[in-house]
């Protein structure tokens, strides 16, 4: 057994995000597997849970091998499947963690994490309300020290996170032209700048309509490492308010521990799931409509220091 934490993650940035965020609050040294399950694996994760390494393509198996770690954390389906196995190959001596559903019974691991609009429910269960990430003062300050031009905007600065469009719910271009307009009016009477940031799921046709929209404010709109290194963390960290399309729990999450007004457009009817934890989040008074004037400052939704703590008094326990 070694003294030491794996992370345990697919491709998917927001998978990555928040097992990191976890792992790093652990206090073990920390290891990220990226792992990608081949056939039939892939196919039947996490329900098909023997062969151990012989899941994985020959190049990743050395990754997942003894010794086994004394803490995993995975995030998301192909994650699950990982540290389900871990719990039997170590003989119950990882504890495992995993974020998220895994669509099976929970009791297959030590602990799940699922956000409380899964309306996931069991003894090992925490359902906090949004997504697990590493915002919080110490990070925001990073943001602003790594970004100190933003400083010289002028006021009220406002960051515009884009996302893209998922099962469901359409954001094309009708959306992004009725989010510039909502933008446009807001900047008129207020002034200030905005500076507004793609994701890799932002459709180029929306892209373009920000960027031709908002080439005469102050501000940025940045769409790719073509325009630079990423200034999300400076963009949080010195925003005045955020506007947030309706998409991401992920953004959404992380916008709300910032401690500014959140704002987002909702211009369809939302899936079931995402419904649930945008309401949520306005029945805490921490999302608005676009329009809508909020208070300057608001409780920040800072969950991921409260589930460590509770996953280092069940580990400590057993």
């Amino acid at each position: 057994m070694r003294e030491e934490c794996w992370a345990i993650t697919d491709a998917s940035a927001g998978n990555q995000r928040q097992a990191l965020a976890l792992a790093e609050m652990m206090g073990l040294p920390v290891r990220h597997l990226l792992l990608e399950p081949r056939a039939p694996w892939s196919w039947l994760a996490p329900r098909f849970a023997i062969g151990g390494a012989l899941a994985l393509p020959a190049d990743q198996r050395p990754q997942f091998a003894r010794p086994w770690p004394r803490l995993a954390i995975g995030c998301g389906r192909a994650a699950a499947l990982f540290t389900r196995m871990l719990r039997r190959l170590s003989r119950g001596q990882c504890h495992t963690v995993q974020i998220l559903d895994p669509r099976i019974d929970p009791a297959h691991w030590d602990m799940v994490i699922a956000p409380r609009h899964d309306q996931l429910a069991g003894p090992n269960v925490l359902q906090p309300l949004g997504s697990l990430n590493p915002v919080d003062e110490d990070w925001l300050a990073d943001g602003r020290d790594a970004c100190p031009v933003f400083e010289d905007l002028p006021q009220p600065r406002v960051g515009v996170l884009l996302g893209g469009p998922r099962k469901q719910l359409v954001l094309d271009a009708d959306y992004a032209r009725g989010l510039v307009t909502h933008l446009l009016a807001r900047h008129e009477r207020e002034g200030g700048s905005l500076l507004a940031l793609a994701s890799r799921r932002t459709p180029p046709d929306v892209l373009a309509i920000v960027r031709d929209a908002l080439a005469e404010v102050p501000g940025l709109v940045w769409s790719g490492p073509d325009d630079g290194r990423n200034p999300y963390p400076g963009v949080l960290g010195w925003a005045g308010r955020l506007v947030v399309t309706p998409d991401s729990v992920n953004m959404l999450s992380e916008a709300c521990a910032v401690g500014c007004p959140v704002h987002t457009l909702v211009a369809a009817p939302l899936p079931d799931k995402l419904a649930r934890f945008h309401q949520a989040l306005r029945e805490r008074g921490l999302l608005h409509d676009p329009d809508a004037v909020a208070p300057a400052r608001q409780t920040p939704l800072r969950e991921t220091a409260a589930i460590a703590d509770a996953l280092q008094r069940r580990m400590g326990a057993r």
